[in-house]
Formats: structure tokens, sequence, C-alpha cells
């Protein structure tokens, strides 16, 4: 498990900011909401490993997942459709492909 975070954290974080900077944000303030917002993750993370909570992970595990499909069907993928030129789009969608065979994988 630690060995998945850790491989999904640079490519989490390298999106969340690529995500802020197509929002209309700043270079400067796409990194400060980037670092606040794992500054929230490492805070949750704590409360939920000294929370005396039995079966805790079962419970928000699926809600995170879900939370993240609903990100991704809502805001993302309607945004690749956008794409018009072709190289680009065949290449969002090798990428796409790579991100779901390396989930696979793991």
């Amino acid at each position: 498990t630690t060995l998945a975070v850790i491989l999904h954290e640079i490519p989490q974080e390298m999106g969340d900011f690529g995500v802020l900077l197509h929002g209309g944000f700043s270079k400067l303030k796409a990194l400060m909401y980037n670092f606040l917002s794992a500054l929230v993750a490492i805070l949750g993370g704590l409360v939920g490993f000294f929370l005396p909570v039995n079966n805790l992970a079962q419970v928000l595990v699926p809600i995170a997942a879900g939370g993240f499909i609903y990100i991704s069907a809502s805001d993302l993928i309607p945004e690749l459709r956008k794409e018009t030129n072709k190289r680009k789009s065949i290449l969002n969608l090798l990428v796409f492909i790579l991100g779901l065979l390396l989930m696979y994988l793991l």
C-alpha cells in the first residue's frame, strides 16, 4: 500500500496542478492551493489513523473512490472531448489507456 501511495502521489499532484492552471490560476496560486490541499490530506490521514473506529477504511475508501469517479466523469472527461487537435486527442487517449493499464497491474 505504501508503494502504491508513493507511486500515485507525484502524478496526482502534477495532475492537480495542471487542472488548477487550466482553471485559470496563476502558477504561484496553483502551487499554493495544491500544497494546502496536500496538507489537508495529511491531516485527514492522521485523524483517520488515530480515530478509534473499527473498519473505518471499509466505509471511507468507497466514498473516496466514488468522489474521484464523479470528478473524472463530470469535469475532466468532458474537457478532453473539447480538444479539436487530433494528435492531442490521440495522446490523451493513449495516456488514459496507460493509466488504466497501470491501475490494472497494481
